[in-house]
């Protein structure tokens, strides 16, 4: 489903794809998270996501309110607060995707697929 978003002119629709995309990109900008993961269905392994396979660790839905609700499966770094980290992620996502879409966010999920140590 499509944000929509009314203006004098006429009705502009913003894709959940483009949401992923720019929700993504601000969540590997914080601190404490290495990127998306991406969890094997048939082994249950989970796999790192890098560059443009990022929105495969992230799911976003648009409710008939016209509010986002988010998803993302993440990878965090070794030695962090997970809270503190977790709740980094909310704010800075719930601001700028809402800054950049014009849309509210309902809800944000954020669920640790694993952890690792950074070189």
């Amino acid at each position: 489903m499509n944000g929509l978003i009314s203006s004098k002119l006429g009705t502009i629709s913003v894709s959940s794809e483009v949401i992923a995309q720019y929700a993504g990109s601000t969540a590997v900008e914080c601190v404490g998270i290495v990127g998306m993961a991406a969890v094997s269905m048939k082994d249950g392994l989970v796999k790192l996501l890098k560059g443009d396979s990022l929105t495969r660790g992230i799911k976003v839905e648009i409710d008939e309110n016209n509010m986002i609700e988010i998803d993302f499966h993440v990878i965090v770094s070794y030695g962090v607060s997970i809270k503190t980290v977790a709740d980094n992620l909310i704010d800075s996502v719930k601001y700028k995707v809402s800054e950049f879409t014009g849309l509210e966010i309902k809800k944000i999920n954020i669920y640790v697929e694993g952890v690792r140590v950074i070189d």
